[in-house]
């Protein structure tokens, strides 16, 4: 029986964005078996690698054999981050159903990050765009311009909200399907988000849709409360809140997805995620990568007593 409760989607980058930052390398066999983890779990978009020099993030150099095993799941949605043409053709050969693009929003962390200007990155999402087109990927493959810093940078500081709508703007006019707006280092505070949202969703409304929180200062939870006020119905989470940012010191991992999913549920929200598959897929995390920097308060807690988990319920009333 369907559920009358609102959907969020809860997408899970930990594949991608909480290993880059690993010194490790984790096993493939393992990366398949933290896929099949999260899909038993309930999870049905991953973002599972990214498309850049293996010299660079040997983390990610078995991205295509990665993808190729997370398409076997016909209903699961798979991404890949490209930072550039080559990698974008690279990541629409292997058949992934979207693809972002970085685009920081502060200079300092863009260069350190690509080596471009954001305006120079701004660009290259364009040629992205035209590239999917002369590929066919048009109808297969989602865009999304994934705005990155958006709320601080710890090289530059303070990211002015102006140069935030300047990039949005831009790449509106370029023909991307999603907008994501992401605190790369942590600095969002719920006032901000609510101030960000409030000038830039009127802006982009039927596009920007993600938000994509790091939990460095406890935030990320608050801020994802804001953002839902504001129409956001898509989040990017790590299992066990893995991760940073190679180029942002300091910055630790996205919210867990754990954490996260139990509060979206608690709110009368359906995410159709198992809280306690979840909690057990951590062990694979543990397994293939130890000494790795684990995090999450209902892994610490553990659930309350008398919990009852609702895609049990769901699945009784079916």
């Amino acid at each position: 029986m369907a559920t009358s409760k609102p959907h969020v989607t809860v997408q899970e980058v930990g594949l991608r964005d909480g290993l880059q930052s690993i010194a490790g390398v984790m096993p493939t066999d393992e990366k398949k078996r933290w896929i099949d983890a999260e899909y038993a779990a309930g999870v049905r978009h991953m973002e599972v690698a990214s498309f850049v020099p293996a010299k660079l993030l040997p983390q990610m150099a078995d991205a295509v054999e990665v993808i190729a095993h997370a398409l076997r799941y016909p209903d699961l949605i798979v991404t890949a981050l490209v930072p550039n043409l080559k990698g974008a053709e690279k990541a629409f050969e292997a058949g992934v159903h979207r693809i972002v693009a970085p685009i920081s929003v502060s200079a300092a962390h863009s260069m350190a990050n690509v080596r471009k200007t954001p305006l120079d990155m701004v660009e290259e999402f364009g040629r992205i765009a035209d590239l999917r087109e002369a590929m066919g990927r048009r109808g297969p493959t989602r865009l999304i311009a994934g705005l990155s810093t958006v709320f601080g940078c710890t090289l530059q500081g303070d990211v002015p909200l102006d140069d935030v709508r300047e990039i949005v703007l831009r790449v509106l006019d370029i023909d991307c399907d999603i907008i994501a707006l992401a605190d790369t280092t942590g600095h969002a505070t719920p006032g901000q988000v609510d101030r960000f949202f409030g000038v830039l969703r009127p802006l982009a409304e039927d596009r920007l849709t993600v938000a994509h929180f790091h939990d460095t200062r406890g935030m990320a939870l608050p801020n994802t409360m804001i953002a839902l006020q504001h129409g956001i119905r898509e989040f990017d989470a790590s299992l066990a809140g893995l991760g940073g940012c190679p180029h942002a010191p300091g910055a630790t991992g996205n919210v867990a997805t754990e954490d996260l999913v139990f509060m979206l549920e608690s709110l009368g929200y359906h995410t159709g995620i198992d809280v306690e598959k979840l909690l057990a897929a951590r062990a694979i995390v543990q397994r293939a990568l130890p000494g790795a920097a684990l995090f999450g308060s209902l892994a610490r807690a553990g659930l309350p007593k008398g919990y009852s988990n609702p895609q049990s319920e769901t699945k009784a009333a079916a």
